[in-house]
């Protein structure tokens, strides 16, 4: 099968970010959850909605969850689902995205790729890159 295939490059804004306590333990690492938006513009743009789980060691924190985002990949509109995995440390969020498989709905049916970001502390705008796969059949 023929694929189409691409990298998308852009940035986006956090939007919207709530942090609460999860979890908590007495002596223990803090665990938080966040719900967070965020405006992609780009090769992407359009809107993302993400649940994270922080784990937090000192200043530095691991963190893992997923990100519906919903718009235009390279002009083609639908949504699908981001597997995050990351750490914060040193001053900056490293970030890297899994579009998990089967999420694609519209012109993103199908829809298969990996990328990510570096963000550092206090950064307004975020580069980002996103390689993706369609099945030629989409598109």
């Amino acid at each position: 099968m023929t694929e189409t295939t691409g990298t998308a490059t852009g940035t986006f804004k956090i939007a919207g970010w709530d942090e609460q306590p999860w979890a908590e333990a007495e002596g223990a690492p803090k665990l938080t959850q966040a719900r967070v938006t965020a405006a992609y513009r780009g090769d992407l743009e359009g809107e993302g909605t993400a649940g994270l789980l922080l784990l937090y060691h000192g200043t530095d924190a691991t963190y893992g969850g997923y990100e519906r985002v919903a718009g235009t990949l390279s002009g083609r509109p639908g949504s699908f689902v981001l597997r995050l995995d990351g750490g914060f440390e040193q001053g900056a969020a490293r970030t890297t995205w899994t579009v998990e498989e089967g999420t694609g709905t519209g012109e993103l049916a199908g829809l298969r790729g990996a990328g990510g970001y570096v963000a550092a502390e206090g950064e307004a705008e975020v580069a980002f890159e996103l390689r993706w796969s369609l099945p030629a059949s989409s598109g």
